[in-house]
């Protein structure tokens, strides 16, 4: 049997465990050009919250009864497809389940011998990329520039912040809790941490002239910052994680700072680079194996555990990359 973590209800505000429904159904057989992967780990992010909502966004919303999307890592159990043999490991947009079908041509192959497989989900997937073309790309950094992120010991924040620094910026990082503040100096390399929990973020960032901000997590922590700005600041919108939740988000930003400080804002989604994707996983391997990067996992065991850990995670309970381990 198929073990399946689906929609049971739209959220209204914060989720909670009832809003998810945990089911079981036969395992599918492959037709043509499909592919049965067994979940070995599941992903959990920010953006699976607004999949839950009718609202519009970037994404088609999840019905309900819906298999909750993500992308994981699994083993090819049956192959319809000649490119992909039982065995291998795969990356894909499998969801929390414990089996799935999926298209070939929708699956990557994870390289022979990458340890620990989990990287593909995070420093070496999604969350890397994330990070490697919104920093590169949107932010574009100079060397010497002072670079703000916000959510900075979270899954994009702890690699973006590490790449500014490859690339010669100083970086401050904002996060809650002594713990991940001490992690973002003693383990990601930033050469200021902000404790926001403790700390006044705007107080905090006196003096600074900040040249990009990062942001992951919109509101009140962006509305200090924005005020920090240097003239001709980038800011770069990857996420706004403490909205999500609210049914009248907050601005984080006032325009005429943008005119005072003659900014730049930009959003972007990852899924608009596709096709340098190869480039990007490619810069990323190289800084791993030559231990530029650094990471933290957080693994909820068990896929029925996987609503609970989403729900932390939006709590920022989490202590870098949050998963659950499947099977």
């Amino acid at each position: 049997m198929n073990r399946r973590v689906t929609l049971a209800a739209r959220p209204q505000g914060f989720p909670t465990e009832s809003d998810f429904a945990l089911d079981e159904v036969g395992v599918p057989g492959p037709g043509s050009g499909e592919v049965l992967v067994r979940v070995r780990y599941a992903s959990i992010d920010p953006y699976q919250r607004g999949r839950m909502s009718e609202a519009r966004s970037y994404a088609q919303p999840l019905e309900i009864g819906d298999v909750i999307t993500s992308q994981s890592v699994g083993e090819v159990v049956e192959s319809s497809d000649a490119r992909f043999t039982p065995g291998e490991l795969v990356v894909g947009q499998l969801g929390w389940q414990e089996y799935a079908l999926a298209r070939g041509g929708s699956l990557r192959r994870l390289p022979p011998g990458l340890e620990p497989p989990t990287l593909a989900l995070h420093v070496l997937g999604a969350t890397g990329l994330t990070a490697y073309f919104g920093l590169f790309d949107v932010g574009r950094p100079r060397a010497g520039d002072t670079v703000v992120v916000s959510g900075a010991a979270g899954a994009v924040g702890q690699i973006a912040g590490q790449l500014a620094k490859l690339a010669g910026c100083r970086i401050v990082g904002i996060a809650g809790g002594p713990e991940k503040a001490r992690d973002l100096t003693e383990l990601y390399r930033y050469d200021v941490a902000i404790d926001y929990k403790n700390e006044d973020v705007l107080e905090a960032l006196r003096g600074e002239h900040v040249d990009m901000y990062f942001d992951n997590v919109g509101g009140g922590i962006s509305q200090a910052v924005h005020r920090r700005l240097n003239i001709g600041a980038r800011v770069v919108i990857c996420g706004q994680v403490s909205q999500y939740n609210e049914p009248r988000p907050e601005p984080s930003f006032h325009p005429g700072l943008l005119i005072v400080f003659r900014a730049r804002m930009e959003g972007f989604l990852i899924n608009d680079y596709r096709h340098r994707f190869d480039e990007g996983v490619a810069r990323l391997a190289r800084w791993v194996a030559n231990g530029d990067l650094r990471w933290q996992e957080d693994v909820t065991d068990g896929l029925e555990n996987a609503p609970r850990g989403f729900i932390g995670m939006l709590n920022g309970a989490n202590r870098g990359k949050a998963l659950v381990k499947v099977g």
